[in-house]
């Protein structure tokens, strides 16, 4: 095995976990530009719960090191970039914390050194965006001094199931010879294999149509929830029926959200709208699924008005503001869509998570939690259950003058669900 020395680029939800399982084998350093994050991983601490404690200081106990300082990587000769790569207010790809990454890694890099990108990127990405700046910031030659690689990342956040190690990965570099070293530095870590791509736009390429690919498929099922609720039909027990036969796709209906499938497809539509082509499926998957919070507002008022419940006022519960469910991840969470609708009908709306970090919601969304263990069910008109955490499953809900809408069909009865 090659002695590499490892930086990883990003300590969140992606990188981490990737930085403790190269910890296991190598000498890594991990660097984030949050002197918090930084203090918090020192401690032991993970906020976003994919590390335990005993995973965190597993990793401290193999030397792995954690800092905000660049100089502290400047003896590695692979670093590896996980930061995130968010849309704007536009919907337009946002690279500015990869370019920031790239800036920070071309004052470190040296001759012979690897950089290998695992963040969502459009295809041309690396080669075209950041490899550039990663030549003028260093004063090296691509190809000559120093080589790319890039292998998207596949991390499931909350699953406790399939874990990076766990997960198929897909390697690629900027040469054949890179691009096998590329490839048995994970094969060293990845017990479920890897795949190596003919090329970086490639490795690209695939990351983005996975989320794209699953985005779609919602699209269908949500619009199909929307015709069922006209033809007075449970969509969960057409979907069940037609689950039946070998090739059907299991894709359920809800909120499209988070960091990964209410995003990526952007990048891709970008990348396509640059070179002239209008993607009309993606885009128009979009637009349905980026609808859906407005659509379950609109459904939870009618079921009120069936009810004879007064809407100007009316004390709304949400339960959940995270993307997934058993997450603290709230960014990008389309509940907010769900929220900002009811409120818009007058509705006096108060939300509860017991995963979800009560200083972030407030920081992101401008929303006080209430507290879990103090919440008084029955006192509120309507209770929208957004997010299928596992606490919720076993909800005993008996109010009858209560409207209870299921976003994501987990209890038994329901007034209305997708």
């Amino acid at each position: 095995m090659i002695n590499h020395k490892i930086a990883v680029i990003g300590l969140g939800y992606v990188g981490l976990p990737l930085a403790h399982a190269f910890s296991e084998k190598y000498e890594v350093i991990g660097f984030d530009i949050a002197q918090w994050r930084i203090d918090e991983l020192r401690s032991g601490i993970d906020r976003t719960l994919e590390l335990s404690r005993e995973q965190v200081n597993q990793a401290i106990a193999n030397k792995m090191q954690f800092t905000n300082i660049l100089e502290d990587i400047s003896d590695c000769n692979i670093y590896i970039v996980t930061v995130p790569t968010p849309i704007d207010k536009h919907k337009k790809p946002d690279l500015t914390p990869l370019l920031k990454a790239s800036e920070s890694i071309g004052k470190v890099l040296k001759k012979d050194d690897i950089v290998i990108y695992e963040s969502t990127v459009y295809p041309g990405a690396t080669e075209e965006d950041c490899v550039p700046i990663l030549e003028k910031i260093s004063g090296l030659t691509f190809n000559q001094d120093f080589y790319c690689g890039y292998s998207p990342e596949r991390i499931n956040p909350g699953d406790k199931k399939h874990t990076v190690t766990k997960i198929l990965k897909v390697t690629s570099g900027s040469t054949p010879k890179i691009g096998k070293v590329v490839d048995e530095l994970y094969s060293s870590i990845i017990t479920a294999g890897t795949h190596l791509a003919p090329s970086i736009k490639v490795a690209e390429a695939a990351k983005v149509i996975e989320n794209s690919q699953r985005d779609i498929n919602i699209a269908f099922v949500n619009e199909l929830s929307m015709i069922f609720s006209r033809l007075d039909i449970d969509t969960n027990a057409v979907l069940e029926a037609a689950g039946t036969k070998w090739n059907f796709l299991p894709f359920k209906p809800g909120l499209v959200g988070g960091h990964c499938i209410g995003v990526d497809p952007y990048y891709l539509t970008h990348k396509a709208q640059e070179v002239g082509y209008n993607p009309e499926i993606i885009l128009a998957g979009r637009r349905l699924n980026d609808n859906m919070g407005i659509y379950v507002a609109n459904q939870v008022i009618k079921l009120m008005i069936k009810k004879g419940q007064k809407i100007e006022g009316a004390k709304v519960l949400i339960l959940g503001i995270t993307f997934k469910e058993n997450c603290p991840d709230i960014r990008n969470s389309r509940v907010i869509d769900v929220i900002r609708e009811l409120q818009d009908f007058g509705c006096s709306v108060e939300v509860s998570d017991y995963w979800a970090d009560a200083d972030d919601v407030k920081r992101e969304y401008n929303l006080n939690l209430v507290d879990s263990s103090k919440l008084d069910i029955e006192s509120y008109s309507s209770v929208v259950l957004a997010v299928a955490h596992d606490k919720y499953r076993d909800m005993s809900l008996n109010n009858q003058k209560q409207v209870v809408f299921d976003i994501k069909s987990i209890l038994s009865e329901s007034d209305g669900r997708l």
